[in-house]
């Protein structure tokens, strides 16, 4: 478990990787996106996770490159779009994020959704990517049990990550089960589902035990989880309050208070019912 906000854990192709980073999903590109970036690297997040859905790696790029910190110590992760799946059009796609991004190199290469059809072929491409030298872990995201097992069957390098709708209603045990046998580290996607559980009673009456706020008692549930996560804030007090979770632990009777919540609830779209 990671104790610190640059703590690594190191991934089954032995690449490190933060434990906490920040997730820019629906930031708007130019300024909204470069100042949440920039705050969240002023602060010390070490991780950055955009997609080229997101439509804001230009400002996450232009944000890197005036923060001053070395290309080094950061690690930034994109995504293949649904529409841009496939082996070639993979490839193209990942020459267009890094294009944005104004980098040589990814540190992680997502495939965003499993398109039906197109995502053994999109894998394909990544793995050609990675044997190249060009990424340096390749994952997937929103990848049920099933999907990873037809993946896993055909491929010949092992994702490194399942990024996945992951908090206190969707806890994902059997995925997560699946993921940790097979030596796949679990990273959670709306950690805070999109705000919609700040109000509930157990997690209010956990934060004032800590003397924390409610988003904070979610995040630090994802920690003790083993459980990477890049919870997604534009404003400064947030992204630093975010990160402000490594002063405390839950007891065994939290996590439990946390773990009974579970409720199979999604705030974003169950995979296999995604219109692909």
């Amino acid at each position: 478990m990671i104790t610190h906000l640059q703590d690594t854990v190191t991934l089954n192709n032995d690449v490190k990787m933060p434990g906490f980073g920040l997730g820019v999903y629906k930031v708007e590109d130019g300024e909204t996106v470069v100042n949440a970036v920039k705050a969240a690297l002023k602060y010390g997040y070490r991780s950055i996770d955009t997609a080229s859905f997101y439509d804001n790696e230009v400002g996450v790029g232009q944000a890197i490159s005036e923060s001053g910190i070395p290309r080094e110590e950061l690690f930034i992760t994109s995504k293949v779009w649904n529409d841009e799946q496939g082996y070639e059009s993979t490839l193209e796609a990942y020459e267009r994020s890094l294009q944005k991004l104004g980098l040589e190199y990814l540190d992680l290469y997502l495939i965003h959704w499993p398109v039906k059809g197109k995502y053994k072929e999109t894998w394909r491409a990544m793995e050609k990517l990675y044997n190249e030298g060009r990424v340096r872990a390749i994952g997937v995201s929103n990848f049920h049990v099933h999907h990873l097992q037809k993946l896993l069957k055909d491929s010949h390098v092992q994702p490194v990550i399942n990024q996945v709708e992951f908090h206190p209603h969707l806890s994902q045990m059997e995925l997560r089960e699946f993921c940790a046998n097979e030596n796949i580290k679990f990273e959670a996607w709306s950690p805070l589902k999109r705000g919609q559980l700040f109000d509930d009673p157990i997690l209010i009456e956990i934060a004032k035990k800590h003397g924390k706020t409610t988003a904070q008692i979610i995040l630090r549930w994802d920690i003790q989880h083993e459980v990477i996560t890049i919870p997604k804030s534009i404003t400064d007090e947030r992204i630093k309050a975010n990160a402000d979770i490594f002063d405390f632990s839950l007891t065994k009777e939290d996590m439990e208070k946390l773990d009974a919540m579970n409720n199979n609830d999604r705030a974003g779209t169950n995979p296999d019912s995604y219109d692909l």
